[in-house]
């Protein structure tokens, strides 16, 4: 499999943005080792391009029309290798060479489905928020899949919440004067068995207190916590008292709760969450029942944790994930010159089969990128770092998908390999 063009900029105008990005996809076009002949083109755009978003995918669909599907969304932020453009006018396009037969556009329109010829293995979703019961619709897509895996997150626009998706020489069959751009529900991009994926998710979070089990719960209010009054253990956990509401609010807003499902990764030996915990925000207590309300419906039998965003566990779990990947993929034996390519330092990481990814996705929530990380550009860095400059690109999200979950305040990386060693 050959790299992955991509390319990334940000203007005021659109069009000096799109002439900067088609610029370095076509200058990596013509190298030998990248891909000449792509089938998918994903598009992320920032919200300050949200009212051109008709103009933009038009525009790059006529100047490069051998590329026949599209797909992507908008977010406060979108993102590349080494780089992050978090509230201001850019755009991030990657184009990959996949089979054909292999690839299929699907929307809330045009729904995902198998047949001539075609089985979805797994998914790249963009999903609006504002779409009624939008975790139950990400699981439901997931069960068409054969693996249950999805990847991708909700869009994150301050003004149009936009997607685009768009199949062959015309609009996604449905879309009628969509045009490709369209608000609401789901989107993406389904592949085959043949696309060989590596997906990892991120924590952004650390708890704060022991994991205990979900015994009473009523719509979204915890109720018991292993046979406990809910807010009676909260409180305890943060050391805060009611008789004291300034200090206990405060300690309150800066928590939150994670869940998972019996058989599902909780807080692992070293006291981090596992891949499958989802963390919700407390929005309420309710004193009279003592118990706590989230955004989510807990079930008995379910596990909490209450927990707190941190910058160093966030750092260091997102350089867990790189290494669990980068590892995957190293060889049992390599050439010379391939273990040079590999064990090429920071400064000499250039893009290079050797490494075996064509191309990668990142998903990242909208309250992390450099700004919680501590500089401009330092969560792409981290990832640079440990993969090298592989080409990515992506966006920050109103909320991140991976399996069958919606998450908050995680990041999903995806690699696309020529290697079936992942978990998609």
């Amino acid at each position: 499999m050959k790299l992955f063009p991509y390319g990334h900029a940000t203007h005021p105008q659109w069009r000096m943005a799109a002439g900067l990005v088609l610029a370095q996809l076509r200058s990596q076009m013509a190298l030998p080792d990248h891909a000449a002949a792509p089938t998918l083109g994903l598009l992320y755009i920032t919200d300050h391009y949200a009212g051109e978003a008709r103009e933009i995918l038009d525009h790059l669909s006529a100047e490069l029309p051998a590329v026949p599907d599209w797909a992507g969304t908008v977010g406060v932020g979108v993102c590349a290798t080494n780089a992050e453009y978090i509230d201001e006018p850019a755009m991030a396009v990657m184009l990959c060479e996949l089979p054909a037969h292999q690839v299929r556009v699907f929307s809330g329109v045009a729904p995902l489905a198998a047949g001539l010829g075609f089985a979805p293995h797994t998914a790249l979703v963009h999903a609006d928020a504002g779409t009624p019961d939008v975790a139950e619709l990400i699981a439901e897509m997931a069960g068409r899949t054969t693996s249950g895996y999805l990847f991708g997150g909700l869009a994150s626009s301050r003004s149009q919440v936009l997607q685009f998706a768009i199949s062959g020489n015309g609009n996604v069959p449905g879309h009628g004067a969509a045009g490709g751009v369209y608000s609401g529900g789901l989107s993406g991009v389904a592949f085959g068995p043949e696309v060989r994926l590596i997906s990892r998710v991120t924590q952004g979070c650390l708890p704060v207190a022991p994991e205990r089990r979900v015994t009473a719960a009523e719509r979204n209010v915890l109720l018991q916590l292993d046979g406990e009054p809910a807010l009676d253990v909260m409180l305890a956990d943060l050391g805060v008292s009611l008789d004291q509401p300034r200090e206990a609010l405060e300690a309150v807003r800066q928590t939150l709760v994670g869940l998972s499902s019996p058989g599902e990764e909780g807080v692992g030996r070293a006291g981090n969450f596992g891949a499958d915990v989802i963390v919700r925000h407390i929005i309420g207590v309710d004193p009279a029942r003592r118990g706590v309300a989230i955004a989510e419906q807990p079930e008995p039998g379910q596990r909490a944790a209450f927990c707190r965003r941190d910058v160093q566990a966030a750092r260091a779990d997102l350089m867990r994930i790189c290494a669990e990947i980068r590892e995957e993929l190293e060889p049992e034996e390599v050439t010379e010159t391939t273990a040079a390519a590999l064990a090429a330092g920071h400064e000499s990481s250039a893009p290079h089969p050797a490494r075996r990814i064509a191309g990668a996705v990142y998903v990242s929530c909208a309250g992390r990128g450099g700004p919680h990380f501590g500089h401009p550009n330092a969560e792409l860095q981290i990832v640079r770092h440990a993969l090298g400059d592989v080409p990515l690109i992506g966006f920050f999200a109103g909320g991140e998908i991976a399996r069958h979950h919606l998450y908050g305040y995680t990041g999903v990386l995806t690699v696309f390999t020529d290697e079936d060693d992942g978990e998609a």
